[in-house]
């Protein structure tokens, strides 16, 4: 019954969370928006490191992993973010809170398992004024704003077709639509002008992975993974209106439809360069474990012609991640925070992306805990993430962020024979 009251919770939240900005980030502007951690709270936690698998987790990012599934699980996680956001000369808070995924799994067999699920992949949602005074001693303001992002649908499996060694494959489905305004008024002129743009974007990509989990002296695992996400292909469908409005009532005076068919604007593609990820780990089943990977991806090659921004330069990508977890005692029959799983890491992520001649990168330091619900496998999992993104140079804008995550990982048993005694 709790685990009942439980999914539809996070259902009814789920209906009003994929629907609205994930982010405020003013470097949402640039690319398809903020990419968003696609691990599962459990998995974040641990710095995002993906190459360990359990029986009882979902691994959102590591087909390879269901195939150590070994009961049905659901999970869904929601998180809030609180932002200050600061320039050269002031500072601002603001927060967000959204869903990150719903997700189902279970296993068909002892070595093979299969899953699906839905959770945002980016999300868009800014707001900027910029302020200069032009030839002529007049103010010149633009105010700059987008929302939308990409959702993903994903189904995955894996299996083992030899001891130790896992396979898996995700086929993802992303779509999803952008919306992007820029406003202009001048000092002294009656009418301000306005650029509006839109863009429906959907396509696919897949996710593979291999897994490697030799036993050491019987009581130790070595973790060995590589993933490769291949060239996202996605199709952008956009239209943009220009127009004039009346700085005193708001009101447009003339707006028309561009014909972005004379400049092949009106379809456009967005390809997401492959992304390759390879882990290192070492641990002891269901005490502890430690492991690093290391993530790349040529985002060099990476261009929106749509918006055309002069200002930004996409560079190759790349991230250093570490972290790991530790259970005082799983059986203990008494002191509950015994059997509590207690994890942490770190990220830093060298994001590609290059604005005003300086690089956005990231840094996070994240921990958590795995607390178990009553007597069953199921487990309720908090988390947070502190960290920092951008930088106040070149009329830029540095994020601090507090991000602290709630996830839920319930356990049942399908597809099991019935006995008769």
């Amino acid at each position: 019954m709790v685990k009942k009251i439980l999914i539809a919770f996070f259902c009814v939240m789920a209906h009003g969370m994929f629907a609205q900005n994930g982010t405020i980030s003013p470097y949402s502007y640039f690319g398809i928006g903020d990419h968003r951690d696609q691990g599962s709270v459990e998995n974040q936690m641990m710095g995002g490191v993906s190459m360990y698998g359990d029986s009882i987790h979902i691994n959102l990012t590591n087909p390879a992993a269901y195939s150590k599934l070994r009961l049905t699980t659901y999970t869904a996680g929601i998180s809030r973010k609180e932002y200050r956001l600061k320039d050269w000369s002031e500072q601002q808070n603001t927060s967000v809170t959204t869903l990150d995924y719903l997700a189902i799994a279970f296993p068909l067999s002892q070595k093979i398992g299969m899953g699906f699920g839905v959770m945002p992949f980016t999300s868009v949602g800014y707001s900027l004024n910029d302020t200069k005074t032009n030839s002529n001693g007049a103010e010149v303001t633009n105010i700059y704003t987008g929302d939308g992002g990409l959702n993903r649908l994903y189904a995955s499996i894996g299996f083992e077709p030899l001891k130790n060694l896992s396979l898996g494959v995700t086929a993802n489905f992303n779509f999803g639509s952008f919306k992007y305004q820029r406003i202009q008024s001048v000092e002294g002129v009656q009418f301000g002008t306005l650029d509006d743009r839109q863009s429906k974007i959907n396509g696919y990509d897949f996710n593979y992975a291999l897994n490697y989990t030799p036993k050491i002296k019987d009581k130790y695992t070595l973790f060995a993974s590589v993933l490769v996400n291949t060239q996202g292909n996605l199709v952008s469908k956009n239209t943009q209106t220009l127009g004039s409005f009346s700085l005193v009532n708001g009101n447009n005076v003339e707006v028309v439809d561009v014909n972005l068919d004379a400049t092949n604007l009106r379809n456009t593609e967005l390809k997401i360069p492959t992304r390759t990820t390879l882990g290192l780990g070492f641990g002891e089943d269901k005490k502890w474990f430690m492991g690093a990977e290391y993530s790349f991806q040529q985002y060099s090659d990476f261009d929106n012609s749509f918006l055309g921004l002069q200002n930004v330069i996409y560079n190759d990508a790349s991230t250093y991640a570490f972290g790991g977890y530790w259970v005082p005692d799983y059986r203990a029959l008494s002191g509950y925070f015994k059997r509590v799983t207690y994890r942490a890491g770190l990220r830093y992520d060298v994001s590609g992306l290059e604005v005003n001649g300086k690089e956005i990168n990231n840094f996070g330091i994240t921990f958590g805990l795995g607390m178990p619900l009553g007597g069953s496998f199921s487990n309720a999992n908090i988390g947070f993430e502190l960290g920092r993104r951008g930088t106040t140079d070149a009329n830029l804008i540095e994020e601090s962020y507090l991000k602290i995550n709630i996830g839920l990982s319930l356990n049942d048993v399908w597809f099991q024979k019935r006995k008769i005694n």
